[in-house]
């Protein structure tokens, strides 16, 4: 069952459930899709950019990545069950898949940052198959597509950046020998060691968007548009 929130449909999940769907679009025959974890500014450039929106609410898992959702789909009168944020439930499914030898792509971020987190990851989980990695600084999907599609990996992380990476999974999903990807934004750096993650109690709270924010100040272009998806929010309770 998906929620609706301000046009963005959400698996209504725990996290447990999704990774076990995840896990079971890995294991099965054929291509899946693609998995999505969107926060309160992808909805709200969904908003007024259809061909995103469709991207998105076509994705085979939608996963509601930021608190501001979870907030707004309660304000809507129906709340989600829980928050997942992508990076931890991509790394809760590689350790599952690390137990049969399943294997991972890494396609994405600045030159070296993929090889690095290759090296993390599988050092993190004994097991898991880096079957290749991918820089995302590219012109031509062409060369990229053959390279994915030679390595014939059960997950493609595409960490492109939102929302560059939603309408790269959605335009080339059905040229692609992959049973599941997912969209991870900037996780590569965060798994390569370039980034760290908030606090563990920052995140129970769910402030790792203010985290970021006061170390990297220059994101508040980005998070105006957080206030914007309340109001809109709100808006629409009290229009029913």
């Amino acid at each position: 069952m998906r929620i609706d929130v301000l046009g963005v449909g959400f698996d209504n999940m725990t996290a447990d459930e999704a990774v076990s769907t995840a896990y079971g679009a890995v294991c099965g025959d054929g291509p899946a899709g693609y998995a999505v974890t969107p926060n309160p500014e992808i909805v709200w450039l969904c908003r007024s950019d259809e061909g995103l929106r469709d991207a998105v609410n076509g994705a085979f898992l939608v996963l509601p990545d930021g608190i501001g959702v979870i907030y707004g789909a309660r304000i809507l009168g129906t709340p989600l069950t829980a928050r997942i944020p992508g990076i931890d439930f991509i790394t809760a499914l590689l350790a599952r898949m690390a137990k049969t030898g399943k294997s991972v792509f890494l396609f994405g971020s600045k030159p070296g940052v993929a090889e690095a987190a290759a090296e993390n990851l599988s050092a993190a989980h004994p097991g898991i198959v880096i079957s290749g990695t991918c820089d995302g600084y590219f012109t031509d999907d062409g060369p990229i597509i053959e390279k994915i599609n030679a390595a014939s990996p059960d997950l493609l992380l595409v960490c492109l950046g939102a929302p560059k990476q939603e309408l790269w999974m959605a335009e080339n999903a059905s040229r692609l020998n992959v049973r599941l990807m997912a969209g991870l934004g900037g996780s590569l750096d965060v798994f390569a060691g370039n980034v760290k993650r908030a606090p563990e109690a920052w995140q129970r709270l769910g402030l790792e968007w203010l985290y970021r924010l006061i170390k990297e100040p220059r994101r508040i272009k980005r998070m105006i548009k957080l206030p914007l998806f309340v109001l809109a929010v709100i808006m629409k309770r009290i229009r029913g």
